[in-house]
C-alpha cells in the first residue's frame, strides 16, 4: 500500500443520465433560484423507517438521503467516485483495506465533529444491526473493523476483498450518523428519533401514513465535491406527504395542493410533459425487475423449465403495453445504467417456439386446460411480490398470459412488504418478483452468491460463485469487468432469474417546484431544489 493517500476514481462506463421535459420543449421560465419556502412532495408509499442505514425502499431512502452525508459521492453521469466527507482515500492492492482522510470542520446536527471516531461508530453500528440493515449489511459483509488512525484518518478493513466498498461509501445506506445516534434504539431511529446526521437537512417530524417533515440545516458548508455550489440548501422545509392512490396524487399536483410527486404512473406521464408542468426521468441502476427462481423448489428445479420461461417472456410487449418508453426491456440481469453491464439482449429475445420445444423435450405435455403436465405434475409456479411498485400487478398479469401461451401456469400472489421480506429470507418462494437499485455490479454477489443472499438456492462453489468473487477482488474495471460479464452470462444462461424490465424513477413537478434532482442511485437529491411563489 502506498503511503501517500490518493484520490481513486472507479473507471466505469457512462451511466444513463436523468432527462427532463417541460412546457414548450423545455422553455418553462424558472428564474434564479431563491432561498426559503417549503417543497411539498407527494410520495406513493408510506415509509416504515427513515433511518437510511436500516431502510431499503425508495420511500425511506428519499428522505434519509437528505439527512446524512457520505464519505464519497458518485457522479450520476460518469459513475466516478468523488470526494465528499472524505477528501481523499487509499485502497490496498488486495481491496481489503480502505483508508479515508476526512475533511475538517464538518459537524453533525448535535454539534459533534464528523471524524474518524464517528466513521467507526457508524460502521460498527451498522454491523450490530445485522439483518435489520437491509442494504447496508451487505455492503459491510466480511467487515472486520475500523481503526482510528488519527482524528481525521480512518482505516476500514475486511477479511476478504471488497472492491464494491468504495462505491458503497457513496450511498446513503452507509451515510454517517453521530455516535450519539446509537444511544437511541434502532426502532427509535426508524421513527427519526435520535437520527443525527450531518446532511443539509435535519429531521423534524414523522406522522405514520401521513407525512414526514425535514428542515434546513443552518451553517451547512460541506457538500459533495460534485455539487455546483457550496453553502446551505435553498429550501427551509420539505414535507413528504404520503398519497398512495395514484389518481389522488396526480390530481393534487394538478390542483396545486402538491409541488411535486414521485411514482408517476405510465398512463399519467403525458399529462405532466407540457404546459406549466415538467417531469424528470432516470433509470435505476442495479438488478432489473425479474422473476427470481428458487431452483430448489418444484418445477423450477428443472433448468429446461426455467429456460422456457426465459424465452416465453415478451419484454418489449411488457414495456409497450403496461409501462411506457421510460421503462426499457431488460437486456441483462443488470440495468444498462449499471457500471460493467453486459448486453445480453439476443439471449433474452422472445422465442415462444423455442420455449415450447424445450418443454416438449423435457416431457411436459398439454393438459386438458392448456397447462402442461408431466407424470401427474402440473407445470405451475407462484410468484410472490409486494406493491412497492404500483404497476407490478399489471406487469405480472401480462407475463402470466405470455407464459400460459406455452402451457406454463404462473400464479400471481401479492403480499405485504414485510411478509415478502420474511419469506425471501426463509427461502419460502418459487418465483420472487423484485428489483434492487445499486450503481455497482457487486449487487449480483449480494443477491446470488451462496455466501451472501443466494436467492436462487444454488450449491456452494458453483461457477457463478467463482465469477462473483472475481469481480469483487479488484477496484479496477479492467479486472472486474470479465468477472461481472461472466456472472451476468451465467445467470441468464441458466435462467437463475428471468429479467423483465428496467425500473425508472418518474417525478413530475408543478409550476412552483424547480431543480429536484437525482443522485447516482436514482434517489432524490434536494440540496439544489427550490420553490417559487405560487
Amino acid at each position: 500500500m502506498s503511503r501517500a493517500l490518493i484520490t481513486l476514481f472507479l473507471a466505469v462506463p457512462l451511466l444513463a443520465s436523468a432527462c427532463s421535459q417541460s412546457a414548450g420543449g423545455g422553455t418553462r421560465q424558472e428564474g434564479p433560484p431563491r432561498p426559503g419556502g417549503t417543497l411539498t412532495i407527494g410520495i406513493a408509499t408510506p415509509p416504515d423507517c427513515v433511518d437510511p442505514q436500516q431502510v431499503g425502499l425508495n420511500a425511506g431512502l428519499n428522505v434519509g438521503r437528505q439527512l446524512v452525508d457520505s464519505l464519497t459521492d458518485q457522479d450520476p453521469e460518469t459513475g466516478e467516485i468523488a470526494p465528499w466527507l472524505a477528501e481523499r482515500w487509499e485502497v490496498a492492492d488486495d481491496a481489503k483495506s480502505f483508508t479515508f482522510q476526512l475533511r475538517e470542520g464538518a459537524t453533525f446536527s448535535d454539534g459533534s465533529p464528523v471524524d474518524a471516531a464517528a466513521v467507526k461508530a457508524s460502521f460498527d453500528g451498522i454491523k450490530e444491526l445485522g439483518p435489520s440493515a437491509l442494504v447496508a449489511s451487505g455492503y459491510l459483509a466480511e467487515y472486520t473493523g475500523t481503526t482510528v488512525v488519527d482524528q481525521y484518518t480512518a482505516r476500514v478493513e475486511f477479511a476478504e476483498p471488497s472492491a464494491q466498498f468504495l462505491q458503497a461509501t457513496s450511498t446513503m445506506s452507509l451515510g454517517l450518523l453521530a455516535p450519539a445516534a446509537y444511544d437511541a434504539t434502532p426502532q427509535q431511529r426508524c421513527r427519526g428519533e435520535g437520527l443525527i446526521g450531518s446532511g443539509p437537512f435535519v429531521f423534524e417530524s414523522f406522522s405514520q401514513n401521513q407525512e414526514i417533515v425535514i428542515g434546513k440545516r443552518h451553517g451547512y458548508t460541506w457538500g459533495s465535491s460534485l455539487w455546483e455550489r457550496e453553502g446551505e440548501a435553498y429550501l427551509d422545509r420539505v414535507i413528504y406527504r404520503i398519497v398512495p392512490e395514484p389518481g389522488v396524487r396526480t390530481g393534487s399536483l394538478a390542483s396545486g395542493q402538491l409541488d411535486a410527486i414521485t411514482d408517476v404512473q405510465p398512463v399519467d406521464e403525458a399529462r405532466f410533459e407540457g404546459g406549466e408542468f415538467s417531469s424528470s426521468v432516470r433509470s435505476n441502476p442495479g438488478i432489473v425487475f425479474n422473476l427470481h427462481a428458487n431452483t430448489a423448489r418444484g418445477v423450477l428445479a428443472d433448468e429446461n423449465v426455467r429456460k422456457a420461461v426465459q424465452k416465453a417472456v415478451n419484454r418489449k410487449e411488457v414495456s409497450d403495453t403496461v409501462l411506457s418508453p421510460n421503462y426499457a426491456p431488460a437486456s441483462s440481469i443488470l440495468a444498462a445504467s449499471t457500471p460493467l453491464h453486459t448486453d445480453l439482449s439476443a439471449e433474452l429475445a422472445h422465442d415462444p417456439d423455442g420455449a415450447s420445444a424445450l418443454l416438449d423435450e423435457a416431457g411436459w405435455v398439454e393438459g386438458p386446460d392448456g397447462i402442461r403436465v408431466r407424470n401427474g405434475e402440473r407445470l405451475s409456479a407462484s410468484v410472490i411480490f409486494s406493491s412497492a411498485f404500483n404497476q407490478s400487478q399489471s406487469v405480472l398479469e401480462l407475463v402470466q398470459q405470455q407464459l400460459r401461451a406455452v402451457g406454463f401456469e404462473l400464479r400471481v400472489e401479492p403480499h405485504p412488504t414485510p411478509e415478502v421480506t420474511d419469506r425471501q429470507q426463509r427461502g419460502d418462494y418459487e418465483f420472487l418478483w423484485y428489483n434492487v437499485t445499486r450503481a455497482d455490479p457487486d449487487i449480483l454477489r449480494n443477491t446470488f452468491s451462496t455466501e451472501a443472499g443466494d436467492r436462487s438456492k444454488l450449491e456452494p462453489g458453483n461457477p457463478l460463485d467463482v465469477a462473483l468473487d472475481k469481480q469483487a477482488a479488484s477496484t479496477e474495471a479492467a479486472v472486474r469487468g470479465p468477472g461481472a460479464a461472466e456472472a451476468q452470462r451465467l445467470i441468464v444462461e441458466h435462467a437463475y432469474a428471468i429479467p423483465v424490465f428496467e425500473l425508472s424513477q418518474v417525478i413530475a413537478l408543478g409550476p412552483t417546484a424547480h431543480d429536484v434532482a437525482f443522485e447516482a442511485s436514482s434517489r432524490l437529491r434536494l440540496f439544489d431544489a427550490w420553490v417559487s411563489p405560487s
